[in-house]
């Protein structure tokens, strides 16, 4: 296997989680997957200059197909290499049930209205578990979609997926797009080098002198507040009302500056924690998980998916705009959605915190999604 050559010692595994190309699905050149090298720390991670990474987004062409019991093993091309993708089959599509049979018999002569003229739920059921069955068996030629875990088996890399389908795309336009997009993350993440190695202060190595450096009390912090706001299930809040929760930390905040401070304005530890607490709470808003509704001096936090009157407008603005015949047929886009959110909601809006919400509502079926951008009702 060719490896990345140049590349520098890899950053302690304790802080991969700072960077935020190591929580997302890395949209890479499949010559890069094929080339990235092995971490000595985990296995099952890989780096990309100094980027730690474990699962990728491509799209390609489809150049050679086997079929198991139990999943598909497509070859992809995205004209810079070929890579190996297993997709895991549904269950519900191994051994499809009688009812499902003979439903699709019987439906092929019905009408989406149900006995009394109105909506039938088990119709629209069907067809659309017909068309993820059709997305999710491809042949060659046709264009797909993976996203997936990075591994190595028997010496070929290869994708295993957690999610695929086929895209519709006659006139090229998705791949054009795609195209466009990847040397711009390039250029704005990928060749950018891992955050610690920015030289700031505090962002040097983990440890020194007994002393945990600014950057990992940061992802500690963010764990932390990530972990209170999921269990106490908070809706909204201000910086003073979790500050406590970072106060464990402080005894191993740099303390270089303590004496100099404390005799103008006293101990410095509340000044190190508002510190510490505005980077986790621009982190937190940075990928969607807070959201601020209105920028005033009262800082007050919502957090995304506990906001109910978000919730309800995006959702409000998928059904009433899904009945438009413009978003009749592949539903309402992304950006359809911020702006009209943006409108109807708050200006304040991010797109990380609608894309939060749009996972959340489509975790419970209240939307769907139709394509990576496109959003309907059932």
């Amino acid at each position: 296997m060719e490896t990345e050559v140049g590349t520098e010692d890899e950053p302690s595994s304790l802080l991969w989680g700072l960077d935020p190309v190591f929580a997302a699905f890395a949209r890479l050149y499949i010559k890069d997957i094929l080339r990235m090298r092995e971490s000595r720390q985990v296995p099952g991670v890989y780096f990309f200059k100094s980027h730690p990474i474990f699962q990728v987004d491509i799209l390609g062409t489809v150049v050679f197909k086997r079929e198991r019991e139990d999943f598909y093993s497509y070859g992809v091309d995205d004209g810079t290499g070929v890579i190996n993708c297993l997709c895991w089959k549904s269950e519900k599509w191994k051994q499809p049930d009688e009812a499902m049979r003979s439903g699709g018999r019987a439906g092929s002569n019905s009408s989406v209205a149900g006995p009394s003229g109105g909506f039938n739920v088990e119709e629209q059921l069907r067809r659309l578990q017909q068309t993820q069955r059709g997305l999710s068996s491809l042949d060659i030629g046709d264009l797909l979609r993976v996203r997936g875990s990075v591994k190595t088996s028997r010496g070929q890399r290869e994708i295993m997926s957690s999610s695929f389908y086929k895209v519709s795309d006659p006139v090229m336009a998705v791949q054009i797009s795609w195209m466009q997009e990847l040397p711009k993350l390039y250029r704005r993440s990928y060749h950018q080098p891992f955050p610690l190695e920015s030289g700031e202060p505090g962002a040097g190595s983990a440890i020194a002198g007994g002393q945990t450096s600014f950057a990992s009390l940061l992802g500690g912090a963010t764990q932390a507040l990530r972990d209170f706001l999921r269990e106490k299930v908070v809706k909204r809040f201000r910086p003073c009302d979790v500050e406590h929760l970072l106060l464990p930390l402080t005894p191993q905040l740099p303390l270089q500056t303590d004496r100099q401070q404390a005799s103008a304005a006293g101990p410095s530890v509340p000044s190190h924690v508002r510190h510490l607490l505005s980077e986790t709470l621009r982190l937190l808003q940075q990928d969607g998980t807070l959201f601020r509704r209105v920028l005033s001096q009262d800082e007050l936090y919502h957090v995304t998916t506990q906001d109910k009157d978000l919730l309800m407008a995006i959702r409000d603005v998928i059904q009433e705009d899904s009945k438009r015949e413009k978003y009749a047929e592949k539903g309402c886009h992304i950006l359809h959605v911020l702006s009209s959110v943006r409108r109807r909601f708050s200006q304040n809006l991010s797109r990380p915190a609608l894309e939060v919400a749009l996972r959340y509502l489509e975790s419970n079926s209240d939307i769907i999604s139709t394509s990576d951008c496109h959003y309907t009702v059932i």
